[in-house]
């Protein structure tokens, strides 16, 4: 009788199993048909298309929870070949934040190796810089996530599902604005899976989904939805294309040219040898989608295998010790300032991800036995300098934030986190979070440290601190102190450190900054009084 029983559950699982590959393979086969059938699909020899594209960036809002930032607009002209699977893009960029500047560059990307022809970004490694005239090959985390979302964003998608249906299976409908769509996922061989979410009518793929991870929101959906469909050459193509974060529209894609099979001319999709020789493979495991995506918005990633530092330019993140007790946490792209207490210690800033809050966490350990980070202060809320709260948080720490940022904050720590590849999965939503509403004095009896409200362009509810005895300031993002000369007329966000420092009635020496090193205060404060 036991034996009947397991036989009848385990046909029941057979048959449910094949019941899904069924309905994965038959949403995927209508698809094949609407977008204009197997045979032209794999016809295609050559893509071409000219685009608009614009983006904003969620987590570099003026305020905490904000509306998102504008970052740029751009023109694209690609051009891929099925045969090799090399793409080509040629871009001209032009942001509008943090600063207006235009970036006119190449990418090449082949199955196993990515190039950038030009200047990208004003976060350069070292290859970029050394190179006449400047290009580097891509980091394999680059080169992953780009080939991911080239992926996404091809027809070829869908035959690559109808070929291999042994990696298809039906996920039943998924709800989304409160429409429901039949739903397959595709699980690719690199081990990316992919949700294909079809319009019910038409049959077409709507949305394409990953499910990501963010540093400030946690798990998050990452879905690009495709309308305005067009017939070109006989095939259907998407011409408005827009990628929403967790429902939030960050990428708006307007397809103004396509081309099937036109010639392409092999060597302008042939990464030179100088650049190919040595290049890093595509990243595989925990990619950082999301951070690789979304820096290049604002012009400011460093192109690196180590987000955290150029892995050819810096021996990695180090402690440099700028007062007793005061430790700077330099040699990435982002910085923080530890500070020693008498029976613990503060940290300001937790910039990046959790894999360098927990290198800090790590060195204070070791150079602070039994002192314990008690208090995190974070300076602003954008992305790239509070990626790395939840490590902090996970080890007791109390957040300083600026005010009217607590509730912001309460928001992110309540979010789920179970993709975070660096910080197991908890609870985090009793974590304590205080607001300095103008100074906050952190005191063991022995030692003062200070943090001021700072009025400014860049983000509200930004904090400053100040070690008295040091006469040391740190400021993140409003001045990046040691990282080039001084303008010679004052800027705004200047001006409003020097305001700042007025109003709280300090007297620095030096300042250490989220960005650069340190430099001396006086000049700055002369450049304001002229």
């Amino acid at each position: 009788m036991k034996r009947a029983a397991l036989l009848f559950a385990i046909s029941l699982i057979v048959v449910s199993c094949a019941t899904v590959h069924e309905r994965g393979r038959a949403l995927t086969t209508r698809a094949v048909d609407a977008l204009g059938g197997g045979d032209k699909l794999a016809g295609i020899k050559t893509l071409s298309v000219k685009a608009t594209v614009k983006q904003w960036e969620p987590e570099q809002s003026n305020a905490p929870g904000g509306e998102m930032r504008f970052a740029c607009e751009s023109t694209l002209d690609a051009v891929f070949d099925v045969a090799s699977g090399a793409t080509r893009i040629d871009w001209v960029r032009k942001f509008a934040y943090p600063a207006p500047r235009t970036f006119t560059f190449t990418e090449i990307v082949t199955p196993d190796a990515g190039y950038v022809a030009g200047i990208d970004s004003n976060g350069r490694n070292k290859q970029s810089l050394d190179a006449r005239p400047p290009a580097h090959a891509m980091s394999g985390l680059r080169l992953a996530a780009t080939q991911r979302e080239l992926r996404r964003a091809s027809s070829l998608l869908l035959l690559d599902m109808y070929k291999n249906p042994d990696r298809v299976s039906g996920v039943g409908d998924v709800t989304v604005g409160g429409v429901a769509y039949p739903a397959a996922e595709y699980r690719a061989t690199d081990h990316q899976t992919f949700t294909v979410l079809f319009d019910r009518a038409t049959g077409l793929p709507a949305r394409i989904r990953t499910l990501d991870y963010d540093n400030i929101w946690g798990d998050v959906t990452y879905d690009m939805v495709l309308s305005d469909w067009q017939t070109i050459d006989g095939l259907k193509v998407a011409t408005t294309r827009k990628y929403e974060l967790n429902g939030r529209p960050v990428i708006e894609i307007k397809v103004t040219e396509g081309k099937l099979n036109v010639p392409v001319a092999s060597d302008r999709l042939v990464i030179p040898v100088a650049f190919k020789t040595g290049a890093p493979k595509p990243a595989t495991g925990a990619v950082p989608y999301q951070w690789v995506i979304r820096r290049q918005f604002i012009g400011t990633y460093m192109d690196s295998d180590a987000v955290t530092h150029d892995t050819r330019g810096s021996q990695g993140l180090r402690l440099v010790e700028l007062a007793p007790g005061v430790q700077h946490v330099t040699g990435g792209t982002h910085h923080s300032l530890l500070l020693e207490m008498r029976d613990h210690l503060i940290v300001f800033d937790a910039p990046v991800t959790d894999a360098q809050s927990n290198w800090v966490l790590n060195a204070a350990r070791t150079k602070y036995p039994n002192k314990p980070v008690k208090f995190l202060v974070l300076t602003h809320h954008h992305m790239d300098h509070a990626g790395g709260l939840r490590a902090y948080a996970a080890q007791g720490a109390t957040l300083v934030v600026g005010r009217g940022a607590a509730e912001h904050y309460r928001r992110v720590l309540a979010a789920p986190f179970t993709r975070n590849p660096d910080l197991p999965a908890r609870d985090l939503s009793r974590t304590e979070i205080v607001e300095v509403s103008d100074k906050r004095v952190f005191t063991d009896g022995q030692r003062e440290i200070h943090a001021y409200v700072l009025d400014n362009p860049h983000a509200t509810a930004t904090l400053i601190g100040y070690v008295p005895a040091a006469r040391l300031g740190f400021v993140t993002d409003v001045w990046s102190p040691g990282a080039g000369p001084l303008p010679e007329k004052i800027t705004p966000p200047l001006a409003a450190l020097v305001a700042g420092v007025k109003k709280a009635g300090i007297s620095p020496v030096k300042f250490a900054g989220g960005h650069g090193s340190t430099a001396d205060y006086a000049p700055l404060a002369t450049l304001a009084a002229k």
